[in-house]
């Protein structure tokens, strides 16, 4: 028939459904970390209240189910982690600052003429690369500091293959959300006393009569 197509149109490909985030899980990815940056030894045990502050209040939030006041409180701490007056934290824990890019044109982002979905991939992508290496540094820093690791390193290599094999899918993120949740247990809160220890139990009463 003439003005047919030769060939039938081509089927698109429809993207894979976005990964579902509980509002939970994203304050921990950044909650439990933030907690190990400022347990490093570069802060000698007493990181400035300046920045202990936003992570206490966040604790205190994420405690009470409030995400909103959690991220609020961990945008506070990104804001402090980035100001030149502290010490340079190691990678990949410099990375939770937030970032302040030097002004550019907007053709010069490598993102700008992409697609909104593959804009998202790309942004995803840059997450969980973000998020394994602090998954590694924290699992080795926890191992350092004499704390239970090896199930963290367990879930840390099966989260690095499973990244590696099918990209940042479901599986991927319940490995790193097990870290997490192990992290925040374990670690300290920074720059806070250690509980003093439970008085003794009192003498047992004796039946003999004075």
């Amino acid at each position: 028939m003439p003005g047919a197509p030769n060939s039938p149109p081509k089927a698109t490909e429809a993207p894979p459904p976005p990964v579902t985030v509980a509002p939970e899980r994203k304050a921990l990815r950044r909650l439990a970390p933030s907690r190990v940056a400022l347990n490093l030894e570069m802060w000698k045990g007493a990181p400035s209240p300046e920045l202990l502050a936003p992570l206490v209040r966040a604790e205190a939030a994420f405690a009470k189910g409030d995400m909103l006041n959690t991220e609020q409180a961990l945008d506070q701490l990104s804001i402090r982690f980035a100001e030149p007056r502290w010490p340079t934290m190691p990678v990949p824990f410099r990375d939770l600052r937030v970032a302040i890019p030097a002004p550019m044109p907007p053709s010069w982002d490598p993102d700008h003429a992409a697609e909104p979905a593959e804009k998202d991939r790309r942004k995803m992508a840059r997450l969980a690369d973000l998020q394994i290496a602090l998954v590694k540094a924290s699992t080795a820093y926890a191992a350092k500091r004499g704390l239970p690791s090896e199930d963290l390193a367990t879930h840390a290599t099966a989260a690095e293959s499973a990244l590696a094999a099918t990209g940042p899918d479901q599986a991927f993120w319940d490995h790193v959300d097990a870290v997490w949740t192990a992290v925040r247990e374990r670690f300290p809160m920074p720059g806070l006393p250690a509980a003093p220890p439970p008085p003794p139990p009192p003498p047992a009463a004796s039946d003999a009569t004075a």
